[in-house]
């Protein structure tokens, strides 16, 4: 009965903060607000009120940090090694340059106001930092993971985070005074190329392989408790050699995104992410020091307002050297110049406040707090302010306003001998396309024959984001139920107003059921299978017809004698 009641006792807090963060969701969303504010406010309101059961509850705290570690769990899924190896000069090089701008702007700055110059390095270095938490969930939002801000952005962010590291190393051997520092910095830097290092031999060596099992159960549950698993024991794994939970979480994700199951357990982790991350913005609220608040806040005003505009001028003086251009500049200065949620940590260490004095540390706390609620303002102010200066000299453009990694044009929901057909069409033709196949055994298959597949179930709109269904024009479903069309047609046809979709239909009646609901049938009398969805798909696409029917009797010519040396044999 005492362990039933330790057990109510701790789910207590955790159920009313996700009565309040749904009420906060809804009335941010009423007010046209992020709800990152929402739940910021909610946090600060409850430490307002005066009541101790959120602030001292553990449970709460572990699903705080947990959140962070799936935000950046999700951002791996989008980080391939090979990506990583693409980023390697945003990572390297622009991250690098990028705090060291604003660790010298803001440490001289408090070297102006009187700080010693230790104190004021490590203040400004903190201060340099952006929060990986807000300005993810940002991008994400905003469908900004393929352009080159979210691409730079994310990239900073996760240099930033390995630099967080190394900061907190140099203030706990300051606390501990024991010459130690040089060493520790050495070691964790070569625990950070171990951990990457590892990431890459899991990848190949383990993960992919469990996947090919796991797939082969047809069992959703297993996908989910597997991509906990990973997320949750790289996290351990970088937490027990003295690295952040937050980086295991990121090369989780980074893992997984060597596979063809990056969309199926982006699609199983997303709830998880979101729920567990507000919780995360309302432990920040919670943590502020209500009474320093009322007695400082002037000070926390201007502070805000101030090292917010040193950031905003240091980021895009970083971008402008490694060739942005002055919108896009701003544009990402704008978008980094909050504080970070390591400045939390960092700040409530003793030996960073006997450095900066107890007043400055509870004002720059306040100060890094509302920056964070003030980023999705910030982040849309300098959004447009970058779509002015562009529209007043439109004869050149940007290129950070060209998409990277856009999605190819057509998805093809089904990979047996109607995909493979198609896909073949599309590749001829040199048109991009990616399929989506369910069944484990055709999945293995096609992927095994080179062709390019994931793993998932399109008829589960979970799906849909992690496909980048936003980012095609056709979906051709090769083997569509009717009913499973109809329930879906209206939430398609919401989410993604200009999506093509044809259906292959094997009679009359399925063709004026899919037509009906929206689809473009399409017959497949073809031999091989597949040739009239093919040449649909095409004409579609602007293929010239003469093109396309030599491409058709080419098919039929290699059918035929494929079928003729058959019967021969």
């Amino acid at each position: 009965m005492a362990n039933a009641h330790s057990i109510l006792d701790a789910l207590a807090p955790v159920i009313l903060l996700l009565l309040f963060g749904v009420a906060a969701a809804m009335l941010c969303k009423a007010a046209r607000l992020s709800p990152i504010v929402g739940y910021l406010a909610l946090g600060l309101g409850l430490q307002a009120s005066g009541i101790t059961l959120f602030q001292a509850s553990a449970a709460v705290s572990l699903v705080a940090e947990l959140g962070v570690v799936f935000l950046l769990f999700e951002i791996g899924l989008h980080f391939s090694l090979s990506h990583m190896r693409e980023q390697a000069r945003d990572i390297f090089g622009f991250g690098p340059v990028q705090v060291a701008f604003g660790a010298l702007g803001l440490g001289g700055l408090c070297l102006l106001i009187g700080m010693a110059p230790l104190a004021a390095f490590l203040l400004g270095a903190t201060l340099a930092l952006s929060s990986t938490a807000v300005v993810a969930q940002l991008i994400t939002e905003r469908r900004q993971q393929n352009c080159p801000v979210g691409l730079t952005a994310t990239a900073i962010l996760i240099f930033q985070d390995v630099a967080a590291i190394f900061l907190l190393i140099v203030v706990d051997a300051l606390q501990r005074g024991d010459g130690s520092m040089p060493l520790e910095l050495a070691l964790a830097l070569i625990k950070a190329a171990a951990a990457f290092g590892g990431a890459y031999v899991l990848a190949r060596l383990v993960v992919r392989p469990l996947f090919d099992l796991i797939a082969a159960t047809n069992n959703e549950e297993v996908f989910t408790a597997s991509a906990l698993l990973v997320a949750l024991a790289a996290s351990w794994g970088t937490g027990s050699i003295g690295l952040s939970l937050t980086l295991g979480g990121f090369l989780g994700g980074m893992i997984i995104a060597e596979t063809p199951y990056r969309p199926i357990i982006q699609s199983e982790t997303k709830p998880f992410r979101g729920l567990l991350l507000s919780f995360f913005f309302i432990s920040v609220g919670l943590s502020l020091d209500i009474g320093a608040l009322g007695r400082l806040w002037p000070a926390v005003i201007g502070a805000t307002l101030v090292f917010v505009a040193v950031k905003v001028v240091t980021n895009a003086a970083a971008s402008l050297l490694f060739r942005w251009s002055a919108p896009g500049s701003l544009q990402l200065g704008f978008l980094l110049a909050e504080g970070s949620e390591f400045a939390f940590v960092i700040l409530s260490l003793p030996a960073m406040r006997a450095l900066i004095g107890e007043e400055a540390a509870s004002i720059v706390i306040a100060a890094v707090a509302l920056s964070l609620a003030l980023t999705p303002t910030l982040a849309q102010a300098g959004r447009s302010l970058a779509g002015r200066l562009r529209a007043r000299d439109q004869s050149k453009r940007d290129r950070e306003l060209l998409e990277a990694g856009l999605a190819a044009p057509v998805a093809i929901v089904g990979m047996g001998q109607v995909g493979r057909t198609v896909a073949d069409a599309l590749t001829e033709f040199k048109i991009g396309y990616e399929g989506i196949e369910r069944n484990q055994r055709r999945f293995a298959e096609a992927n095994a024959d080179g062709y390019a597949v994931v793993f998932g179930d399109a008829a589960d709109p979970r799906i849909w984001e992690p496909v980048a269904l936003h980012q095609r024009r056709i979906v051709l479903l090769t083997a569509p139920r009717l009913e499973v069309s109809r329930a879906l047609t209206p939430l398609t046809a919401r989410s993604y107003p200009n999506l093509k979709r044809f259906a292959v239909a094997a009679d009359e009646s399925e063709r004026e059921g899919f037509a009906e609901a929206g689809l473009f049938p399409v017959f497949d009398r073809s031999l091989p299978p597949g040739l009239d969805p093919a040449a649909a798909i095409l004409r579609d696409l602007g293929i010239d017809d003469d093109a396309i029917g030599a491409w058709m009797r080419r098919q039929q010519d290699r059918a035929l004698n494929e079928l003729t040396s058959a019967e021969a044999a």
